[in-house]
């Protein structure tokens, strides 16, 4: 029997991207619990995205490892000599390939919204993050995950226009606030994606709005009544600040962005009930 060392082991998961592999696992099985998913059914959504989200860290970090190697990026296991980029490539083809039958098992419509969404995130890991369109990626792939909850459920109905769109915009965000910290290295690199083309200044700036879009059409989509219109206001005193404070301290756009989408991600799970209407 073949066994893998500890320290590959430990490269393999760092170069998941283990916060936010957790993070969209723990959120879109929570999604699913409250929308109606049983335990067997949660658990099932469970596995598919995080296999889909374990591919999409590891071909990450394989389709970068060279650039990551001459940014000298030493955080990253594949620069670190933690694992190869060989074996990165077969942990993400095997993850690749449970995602499949595990997103199927929810239906054939829950799974290939779900597979839609993958494919999205292999297609900027694979050349996309480099063009104009590099924000579409993230848009799908988000927006496909409360789509592949409500057409899980009996009947496989369609998923509410609120919730796609908040999700799509998160992931828009989502895109801004990955980018940020290595906008000056991937131009160095020669990467031009949308945010690398606006520079980091514009970014900074930008970054909340499209976070507070998602929280606008959550308050306005899914009909929370007072609630919702308390976390529109909660949502847009961290963003105002950040954006006003951007010249000053270049991270205050960052944490006031993780203020709107812990705000944005409240609304969806209190909505999530309602995910079909």
């Amino acid at each position: 029997m073949t066994t893998i060392a500890p320290g590959r082991l430990a490269g393999l998961a760092g170069a998941c991207h283990p916060g936010p592999t957790v993070a969209v696992t723990g959120l879109v099985t929570a999604l699913a619990a409250i929308a109606g998913r049983d335990p067997a059914g949660c658990a099932l959504v469970a596995a598919a995205v995080l296999a889909g989200q374990l591919s999409v860290g590891w071909s990450n970090d394989a389709v970068d490892a060279t650039r990551d190697a001459a940014a000298g990026r030493t955080s990253k296991p594949v620069v670190s000599g933690a694992v190869r980029a060989g074996a990165l490539w077969r942990a993400a083809l095997i993850a690749l390939a449970c995602c499949v039958p595990l997103s199927l098992a929810s239906g054939v419509e829950a799974g290939a919204a779900h597979l839609v969404g993958v494919a999205a995130a292999w297609a900027y890991n694979l050349g996309l993050k480099a063009t104009a369109l590099s924000w579409l990626p993230y848009a799908v792939g988000f927006g496909s995950l409360p789509a592949f909850v409500a057409l899980g459920l009996p009947g496989a109905p369609w998923p509410a226009w609120w919730a796609v769109s908040a999700a799509a915009l998160l992931g828009v965000g989502a895109h801004l606030a990955n980018v940020l910290p290595d906008i000056e290295d991937d131009l160095a690199a020669g990467v031009r994606g949308g945010p690398q083309r606006l520079g980091a200044g514009r970014v900074r700036v930008m970054l909340p709005l499209p976070l507070l879009a998602a929280t606008v059409v959550l308050v306005v989509g899914a009909d929370l009544g007072a609630a919702g219109w308390a976390g529109l206001g909660a949502a847009l005193l961290p963003a105002g600040a950040g954006i006003a404070a951007a010249r000053r301290s270049p991270r205050a756009p960052f944490w006031a962005a993780v203020a709107v989408t812990a705000v944005d991600v409240a609304l969806l799970l209190a909505a999530g009930g309602d995910i079909t209407r």
